[in-house]
Formats: C-alpha cells, structure tokens, sequence
C-alpha cells in the first residue's frame, strides 16, 4: 500500500528588511514594544541581523551592503496596535514623526503612518 504524502506547507513567515544600522532599527522598533529575540555580532561588534519580535509580530534585520533608499522601498508593514491614541502620544514624545489618525474604509477605528530610520512605511491600524 502507497504511503500517503503530506505536502510541505509553510508554518511561518517573517520579513527580513535591510537596514543602515540595525541597532538603530533595534531601538525604534523597542519604541513600538517589540524586543529583541535574537541577534548576531559582526567581528568588529556592530550588530549585522537582529530579530525583534512583539505579540503576533516578527521582524527581521539584516544589515545592508549597500545604501537604503526610502524611495526604492516597495514594501509597507502593517501593525496593528490596542490603543492607537496611547501609541501616537508615546512616538510623539519620543520624537518620531507621526501622522495624524485617519480612519480609512478599510479601518475604521483608526490609522496612523509611521517611517522608520530607512524610511520603511508603517501603517499602525486600532485592533479590536
């Protein structure tokens, strides 16, 4: 009798962006409340691949061999957040440049745009 064959499926994906500096993307992304999984040196000390990670969320960084331009970006992430208005005052004070809450068809509750040190696009939507 044929031995059925289960067909490899993927359990899990996770974005690798490539950044100028990781630890610098390691300190923004601890502002959102995501913390540092896991991390690897290069010789010299410099962090060259970190993976935060926060709730649900998993990001990835690697560090670039050549410069980031934000324009060339062709990706956004998307996060989601429990208290948008807490958020928003929380990078406000620390800072970063956020847009005002927009509420989108697609969400409702609220929104706000975000870029990190590469320029990567963050779209931050009210969960629940």
């Amino acid at each position: 009798m044929a031995e059925a064959t289960t067909p490899a499926l993927l359990t899990a994906l996770i974005p690798m962006a490539h950044v100028a500096d990781v630890q610098q993307s390691v300190n923004f992304y601890k502002l959102l409340g995501m913390e540092l999984l896991g991390s690897l040196k290069a010789s010299e000390g410099a962090l060259r691949w970190a993976h935060v990670t926060g709730g649900n969320a998993h990001l990835m960084f690697a560090r670039a061999t050549a410069p980031v331009v934000s324009r060339e970006q062709a990706v956004l992430f998307y996060l989601y957040t429990r208290n948008l208005i807490a958020l928003r005052d929380h990078l406000l004070a620390a800072g970063v440049s956020v847009s005002s809450i927009t509420h989108p068809d697609y969400m409702p509750k609220g929104e706000i745009r975000v870029e990190d040190p590469d320029g990567y696009v963050l779209l931050i939507g009210q969960a629940g």
